[in-house]
């Protein structure tokens, strides 16, 4: 995949860089706070090799990428001048507002999302050494007394000890305040002699006012809390002292007075997302009954997610199925759910039915995550002990369950024939691109074209220098010569249209091609235009060729009853009927 030539097309069809208000990616998708969503082009967009699907919700603009979302915001970062494209917090970009209110409830979760997504990845990792350590000492691999395994545990640990310093980090990131005074306070949370004290049930009393004892450590809300009352604060603190004097005055009463008012704080309640709630639960119980619960919805779009590999006759389908049946198993189910099972639809369904299953047994089980990670199967050594044995047999049952039913019920009669099959008997034919004569493609004077090794179509001796697009599809190849272009058709046939016969050695003269890589394009759009008489006086033969270059992935192609003249449907392409139980590529 070319990431910079995907990065531009983006960038492009979103209404360029000055249409970006904020840009910054998670584990799968680019996700953007756009000025004007009217500007984005979110067909051309889903129609990008390498773009998934595009999603709009919570007040951001979401294209869905996959694993390599990294390298693709990484290219879009240097073409649009976006500021550091691997810190998701960092969110690129203008201090412009969006230009669209959002909701309280979609900017918390944004909020919450910016917040929890730049080191989502070190809390799974994290978990997992947990769990994994869990198991070692579960059989005797390993003792808890060793030197190895205090050093793994701190490692794996440290980043739930002392959680509330990087919230408080990214946090502030959101909040826009002082990132410095942000962690100083969760890092006060930490303070060994406050943690001693705690620990100890001591009470303490601030100027008489007596501190309840609790400790603070792998606590989510309490720092939230803080970093919220600051970023009301600090504004009013930096309007009151003079420019000379604000950065060193400024910090230092947020801290007295955060410190002072902190245990009113904590007192109030908040909603929150999963992920936080997963993570309090472990802070204070010592255990969480939800991440168990989640692990099974995610193996349930895994197994759907198989089961349409294993049954898909559409090539491109049975890729990306495999793809990211693959990551479901370890927990990234965006490129299953957005690409495969709720594209389709009964295999979302079918999986949401096996995971409901998994989930009743893991809930009765009463299986308890002792760390957190992220839901997959990565996640099971987490679930050792209560309920571990009801978890394993949960995961089987969402598993197979949503496998099962996805490859018996999970799609309709056309979709097992073939996804590329629709019902517009017009998608599966192909319009004249230019004006002309039709004959043979055998008896072009070209061995290549004639032998049909390309595959098969037709030609057309052409009487205007005006070629427009022959389906609704998307540009795939544009030649600098201009001599030629490639089109995908929505419905998944490959068209090559050449305009001539060694053309190519025109370098280019007498062609104008209207129209570039990536462009989404329908039916009757004008593609290139071209001089047919300057091409004949040069002495070529100005034959225009209609091939479709995949006529392997189809039963037939011929062409249609149209008249010798092309003013009609030209080519008629049968996809292949497979029907249920027949091997692939029959």
């Amino acid at each position: 995949m070319d990431y910079s030539e995907l990065a531009q097309s983006i960038l492009t069809n979103i209404g360029g860089k000055d249409n970006i208000s904020k840009a910054w990616h998670c584990a799968t998708r680019l996700r953007f706070n756009l000025k004007s969503t009217d500007k984005a082009n979110t067909e051309a967009i889903e129609n990008l090799d390498g773009v998934i699907t595009v999603v709009q919700s919570a007040g951001q603009y979401q294209v869905v990428i996959g694993n390599a979302v990294a390298q693709v915001f990484a290219a879009l970062a240097d073409l649009a001048g976006l500021a550091n494209p691997d810190t998701a917090a960092d969110a690129a970009t203008t201090t412009e507002d969006t230009g669209e209110k959002q909701n309280i409830i979609n900017r918390f979760i944004a909020f919450i999302s910016g917040i929890f997504t730049p080191f989502l990845g070190a809390l799974a990792g994290a978990g997992i050494l947990k769990g994994l350590l869990a198991l070692a000492v579960a059989f005797n691999w390993m003792s808890t007394t060793s030197g190895a395994y205090k050093i793994w545990y701190s490692a794996g640990d440290a980043i739930f000890y002392f959680l509330p310093v990087f919230l408080a980090f990214t946090a502030a990131k959101q909040l826009k305040v002082n990132q410095f005074v942000a962690v100083s306070l969760g890092a006060a949370l930490l303070y060994p002699t406050l943690v001693t004290v705690m620990t100890n049930s001591t009470t303490l009393h601030f100027f008489g006012i007596p501190v309840v004892p609790t400790t603070y450590t792998s606590t989510v809300i309490p720092i939230l809390l803080a970093v919220w009352v600051l970023s009301y604060l600090e504004p009013v603190l930096d309007k009151l002292f003079p420019a000379a004097i604000r950065n060193i005055f400024t910090p230092l009463f947020s801290l007295i007075i955060m410190g002072a008012f902190w245990q009113v704080f904590v007192i109030f309640g908040v909603h929150w997302t999963f992920v936080p709630l997963m993570m309090n639960n472990i802070a204070k119980m010592g255990y969480d009954p939800l991440l168990p619960i989640l692990s099974a919805a995610v193996l349930s779009q895994a197994g759907a997610a198989l089961a349409v590999f294993l049954k898909s006759r559409d090539q491109k389908m049975k890729a990306l199925a495999g793809s990211s049946f693959v990551t479901a198993l370890f927990g990234i189910t965006e490129p299953t759910i957005y690409g495969v099972t709720l594209k389709l639809k009964r295999p979302f369904y079918c999986a949401v039915v096996g995971g409901a299953l998994g989930g009743a047994i893991i809930g009765a089980a009463g299986t308890h995550a002792s760390s957190f990670t992220l839901p997959s199967l990565l996640a099971v050594p987490t679930f050792l002990g209560h309920g571990f044995m009801g978890e394993v047999i949960g995961l089987i049952v969402a598993f197979l369950g949503g496998a099962i039913l996805t490859y018996f019920f999970g799609f309709a009669r056309q979709q097992q024939a073939d996804y590329s099959v629709v019902s517009d008997q017009s998608d599966n034919t192909v319009m004249a691109p230019v004006e002309g004569t039709i004959i043979p493609l055998t008896s072009v004077h070209d061995e290549v074209f004639a032998s049909e090794a390309m595959g098969k179509g037709l030609a057309i001796v052409p009487n205007k220098g005006t070629v427009t697009a022959p389906v609704d599809g998307t540009i795939t190849a544009v030649y600098p010569t201009g001599h030629a272009i490639g089109i995908t058709a929505n419905s998944g046939a490959e068209i090559l249209i050449h305009i001539g016969i060694n053309t190519v050695q025109l370098n280019g003269q007498y062609f104008e091609t209207m129209v570039k890589q990536n462009q989404v394009v329908k039916r009757g759009d004008l593609l290139t235009k071209f001089d047919v008489d300057k091409i004949k006086t040069a002495g070529y033969d100005t034959t225009v060729m209609v091939i479709i270059t995949n006529t392997a992935d189809y039963q037939m192609v011929k062409p249609t009853d149209a008249t010798e003249t092309s003013d009609n449907w030209i080519l008629e392409l049968q996809p292949k009927e497979i029907m249920e139980g027949a091997p692939a590529n029959v």
